[in-house]
């Protein structure tokens, strides 16, 4: 190595630079420190955080334990299938090094026979062109396979990865409904996984082999300078100095590929996000007619996209322009002196004007500036290949961060901390407790005054929730064997809105209890707290495990696959079987819910076909019912899941739950389901509630009444008007009538 003293001149244009660059980074992190109301909310160790996480993707220490992490999971142990690949496309890698440097000094010698006119030999040298020809181009398919073949491993070592946490702890339903950070991780655990494999072993074959080139080949042109008595440094040197000059330039002005290429996947992504809610929310859409403002949406969109990827070509532009002017022309120059400097500078040049320049002296000479051009050219076009990965590293920053920052979610999630809107919520705290046989400290009776809140204390105690929510995430889950007991447990949605700030009471076995109340109260906040799916930011919980429990919603899911598969969901075929059901068991519970045809009409029970267009609204919801005698649980959690159901029908299923020891857990208006259940959980709307027990005949007595003066008050409009006409007739007034109502 050698130490090349810079000038004044250079050395103060280095120092103004850095200066520059000092100031802007302190003035960056100065806005990033004091930007944002987001960051004000929440506790200084979560902002620090969150900044962490959310820090542009670059070439740092961030990255490489963020890459270190990617690669541990990708190639588990040096005995795995993926450490395999890695070994074999290192050695192609190697082989078709070794092969470059033959085939180098093969040219040279094939050079020389020509100079020489030695036609027998240059014809042997022919064969074994010829010859080398054929490994070297498997050699050179070979890499190409083994590259493909290591980025599908280590991409099916991903995916299985992500979706173990994907599908763990119901992350799927979390991080797209309590967290904010993923916009769309459909497209993260897709393009970004298959991304990030591509480009990862893509540049270890670009960082790898020209490595290789370089200290082989290096090597080569010593030795072959040596064997001619030839060496000297100042050659080395020069092509050194080229080299760590066209380094520095291209690092100082290479754009942040890293940050843009993120930009651009995350654009992309959002794009294909909303394609998939149109999909998703087609028919919404054509009743409203709503395509123009959809159309404008994803013109808008697909506009940034495209503004982005536009931004990304302009960098390329003179990036890739001064790239070829550095390396094409600069080190084509550098090379030529390189190769030139031992003839026009050294000792050769003295010998080649004494020498008598015979045929042999020539053709050698001749063959060896050949041999050391070919490895000349090799080894600066594996510096050009080095140089040129720099900014498909940085694109592999961008990869490694959207990654990254998908699995940390994932696994933040899975430990109960959220971040939406700017906040962050820490439900890790939430203390899970085994079965105990003890009972809890309070056990409210539905029926005692105690279980009816003060609406004063609902108000004062939600406008505390309202304005210190961040003093709650301390709740307590205890699993019972068959009981569920609240206390004092509020409901509290992700976006930190209070329904209830406390609610308090018990349900046992055989206990039915009907919960109404206006939209938006809490009743199926309630459900999806009950089965885990919200987190509790407060009191205790006391719940059977969820295998006791199966929640129905109003529009039951249909998945892909058999028909049988619609009844038995979430089971598969061999878990129907391992629970001893046949087709006649399953053909027994859809006569329970009168959709016995079902099977005849689609063609047997091994039909498949998209479910959620083929049956209709009620014989969807018929359908989730049948799953409930299917898996036939202590409770069913029924959330309007007969809203489409004929009334006759819908009395029939309850009363056959009722039959089978299932307790009713069910959100409805309908009078007509009162007479199924024992208890009653009514919700006022403005954060209170009572429960008491359920008086079937006084309350439909009660509802008659109601029905009935609502259709006398609907007509007295009709009948005032009518008084008024008849007054103005007969020319009298009317008790019932002032004389502002009959001069109007």
């Amino acid at each position: 190595f050698a130490v090349v003293k810079m000038s004044r001149r250079t050395s103060t244009v280095f120092l103004v630079c850095a200066g520059g660059a000092l100031l802007y980074y302190a003035g960056k992190k100065y806005l990033l420190q004091n930007n944002g109301s987001a960051v004000k909310e929440i506790s200084s160790k979560k902002a620090e955080e969150l900044r962490r996480h959310k820090r542009v993707p670059a070439l740092n220490l961030v990255f490489l334990k963020q890459l270190l992490k990617l690669i541990r999971i990708s190639i588990p142990s040096i005995w795995s299938k993926e450490f395999s690949l890695f070994v074999l496309h290192s050695a192609s890698l190697v082989a078709r090094t070794f092969l470059s440097i033959y085939v180098a000094q093969l040219d040279g010698r094939l050079v020389k026979t020509t100079v020489e006119g030695d036609v027998p030999k240059f014809c042997g040298l022919i064969v074994k062109w010829i010859l080398v020809a054929v490994p070297a181009t498997f050699i050179n398919s070979l890499i190409r396979y083994l590259e493909n073949k290591l980025a599908l491993a280590l991409r099916t070592r991903l995916v299985d990865h992500t979706y173990k946490l994907y599908f763990n702890k119901q992350t799927y339903y979390r991080v797209t409904n309590l967290d904010g950070r993923l916009t769309n991780p459909d497209h993260s655990m897709t393009e970004d996984l298959q991304a990030f494999s591509s480009a990862v072993t893509h540049i270890y074959s670009h960082i790898s082999k020209p490595i290789l080139d370089i200290v082989l080949m290096s090597g080569a042109l010593t030795r072959l300078a040596n064997s001619q008595g030839e060496y000297s440094p100042i050659p080395g040197l020069l092509g050194f100095g080229t080299i760590i000059f066209t380094a520095a330039i291209l690092k100082a002005l290479a754009p942040p590929f890293g940050k843009l290429v993120a930009e651009e996947a995350h654009r992309n992504g959002y794009l294909r996000y909303l394609h998939s809610r149109i999909i998703t929310n087609a028919e919404e859409i054509a009743f409203y007619a709503g395509h123009t403002v959809e159309l404008n949406l994803l013109r808008r969109n697909f506009k940034a996209l495209a503004n982005q990827m536009d931004l990304i070509f302009r960098k390329k532009l003179w990036f890739v322009m001064l790239e070829q002017f550095l390396m094409k022309y600069i080190w084509g120059l550098t090379g030529l002196v390189m190769v030139a400097w031992p003839i026009l500078g050294g000792r050769l040049s003295k010998e080649l004007s004494e020498d008598d320049m015979s045929g042999g002296s020539v053709s050698e000479r001749t063959g060896v500036y050949t041999t050391s051009k070919n490895l000349l050219m090799n080894s600066a076009d594996a510096w050009e290949r080095l140089m040129t990965s720099y900014k498909e590293i940085t694109e592999l920053a961008g990869y490694t961060s959207r990654v990254s920052e998908m699995l940390y979610v994932f696994e933040e999630v899975q430990q109960g901390k959220y971040e939406v809107a700017g906040t962050v919520t820490d439900q890790s705290r939430v203390i899970n407790k085994p079965l105990s046989s003890s009972s809890p400290k309070k056990s409210p009776s539905p029926t005692s005054d105690a279980s009816t809140i003060d609406e004063h204390k609902v108000e004062e105690d939600q406008m505390k929730l309202l304005t210190d929510v961040s003093e709650y995430g301390v709740g307590q889950v205890i699993e019972s064997e068959d009981t569920i007991v609240l206390e004092d447990v509020p409901i509290i949605t992700p976006n930190k809105d209070v329904v209830v700030s406390s609610l308090s009471f018990e349900v046992n076995p055989g206990m039915h209890l009907l919960i109404s109340g206006p939209n938006g109260c809490g009743k199926s906040s309630l459900f999806r707290i009950l089965s885990g799916l919200w987190p509790i930011f407060g009191g205790q919980l006391t719940k059977p495990p969820p295998s006791t429990m199966f929640y129905i919603p109003q529009r039951p899911y249909m998945s892909l696959g058999t028909l049988r598969d619609q009844v038995i969901y979430p089971d598969s075929p061999e878990n129907m079987k391992e629970k001893g059901f046949s087709d006649a068991d399953l053909e027994t519970i859809l006569d329970i819910v009168h959709l016995q045809y079902i099977v005849k009409r689609e063609g047997g029970w091994d039909a498949e076909g998209d479910w959620k267009d083929i049956l209709s609204g009620g014989e969807k919801q018929r359908m989730g019912m049948a799953r409930l005698f299917y898996q036939k649980p202590k409770y069913a959690l029924l959330d309007e899941c007969t809203s489409a159901v004929s009334i006759d029908v819908e009395g029939a299923i309850f009363q056959t739950a009722k039959d089978q020891g299932i307790t009713l857990m069910t959100i409805s208006h309908r009078p007509s389901l009162w007479r199924f259940h024992t208890h009653l959980l009514q919700f006022g709307g403005e954060g209170g509630w009572h429960m008491e027990k359920l008086d079937t005949a006084a309350r439909l007595s009660l509802n008659e009444e109601k029905q009935r003066l609502e259709a006398q008050l609907a007509g007295i409009p009709e009948m005032q008007q009518r008084l008024k006409e008849l007054c103005g007739i007969l020319g009298e007034a009317s008790i019932h009538l002032t004389d502002e109502e009959l001069t109007n």
